[in-house]
């Protein structure tokens, strides 16, 4: 639901636009929902927020829009709790889920009601409907909207108080590929106005187009956090080889000085560090044919599973499941948050993903 608040007068800020989370935990009884989590949101960016589901996400946002209270730590907007926000939909707005609509109730007259609550114009309403997409449906019934409209809704209502801040969870969820394509477009440009906007998310190859930021949280712990690119920049790419002979391959690669060998389990050989080309010709020189190659550069989804896979409790004894693609030996990446439980010799961003897990998986957690 779009949480629009009418706050006091009271409370100032500093303006900023800037969402910082500094050392927050929450705890429901004997369960660490959030542990010590730390990052900062800066204004004029797309931050994308992506965990696995149980990860901790929509707790993390319901303590920074003040519906939880933390057990340790602080969350602020323009350096204040929410509380003390003063007018806080004229600061931050935000969707957590997209269901608190009455289903007889028109869009119109539903942002119509939110903006009186914040003493907006109700021609800000007509101007909110527009930026959604939803003027041509401003007189329909919200009872009857599909999951895209009425998330379009949401974000409208979110809208309302022309807020420096933008705090979403799922906010593609529903979305058509057009809806998608235009909510992409919406974000980067409300973020280029010097806004912040926060994106929670387990739509990891939509999100990798939209943000600029990144956070990976897993069992409450930021894993990484830091800008996309460098966390891309810091992963190179590795080429698949199905040669003829395993063995005389790998140890012309050794000789060669390629010590980033490794085999997968479908019987390829996976190196770091080469090109195709020089690939192909060290296993020429060696008299050993080759059958295919495949070059494979890293993305968000290789590195989410790599920085978040230990949370399953028991996986990192097992071997990856059959098929997985072992991606990217080296060490952790810049940023990279060390969680402190570490498997003997089994660094936690080096396991797959569970066994029969599929990738675009998660949901709100």
């Amino acid at each position: 639901m779009a949480r629009i608040h009418n706050g006091g007068r009271g409370g100032m800020h500093d303006g900023s636009g800037r969402i910082t989370v500094q050392n927050l935990s929450k705890q429901f009884g004997p369960v660490n929902a959030v542990q010590n989590l730390s990052f900062t949101v800066e204004p004029g960016s797309v931050t994308g927020f992506l965990g696995p589901n149980g990860a901790g996400k929509t707790t993390t946002l319901r303590m920074l829009l003040g519906l939880v209270t933390p057990s340790a730590g602080t969350a602020t907007i323009n350096g204040r709790p929410h509380s003390q926000l003063g007018n806080p939909a004229r600061v931050v707005g935000s969707v957590l889920e997209n269901e608190g609509f009455h289903p007889s109730r028109t869009a119109r007259n539903h942002l119509r009601v939110y903006a009186a609550a914040i003493g907006m114009p109700d021609q800000r309403v007509e101007e909110v409907l527009g930026l959604v997409g939803l003027s041509p449906a401003a007189d329909r019934k919200a009872g009857g909207f599909s999951l895209g409209m009425r998330q379009r809704l949401a974000l409208a209502t979110a809208l309302l108080g022309n807020p420096q801040v933008l705090v979403l969870d799922e906010p593609a969820n529903g979305l058509d590929p057009e809806g998608i394509l235009w909510l992409r477009n919406f974000l980067r440009a409300y973020a280029r106005e010097g806004r912040s906007v926060l994106v929670s998310s387990h739509l990891l190859n939509e999100v990798e187009q939209t943000i600029d930021q990144v956070v990976i949280i897993s069992q409450g712990m930021t894993r990484y956090y830091g800008s996309l690119d460098q966390l891309k920049k810091s992963r190179q790419s590795r080429v698949l080889v199905q040669p003829a002979d395993v063995s005389v391959l790998v140890t012309a690669l050794q000789e060669a000085g390629f010590t980033q060998v490794s085999p997968t389990p479908d019987g390829r050989v996976a190196v770091v560090g080469a090109t195709v080309r020089q690939i192909g010709d060290l296993a020429a020189k060696a008299g050993t044919a080759l059958y295919g190659m495949q070059e494979e550069h890293a993305d968000l989804e290789h590195l989410f599973f790599q920085l978040t896979s230990s949370q399953f409790s028991g996986y990192p004894q097992q071997g990856p499941p059959p098929g997985y693609q072992q991606p990217y030996q080296q060490g952790p990446p810049p940023g990279y948050q060390q969680p402190g439980y570490q498997q003997p010799g089994q660094p936690p961003y080096q396991q797959g993903p569970p066994p029969g897990q599929q990738n675009g998986w998660g949901g709100q957690g």
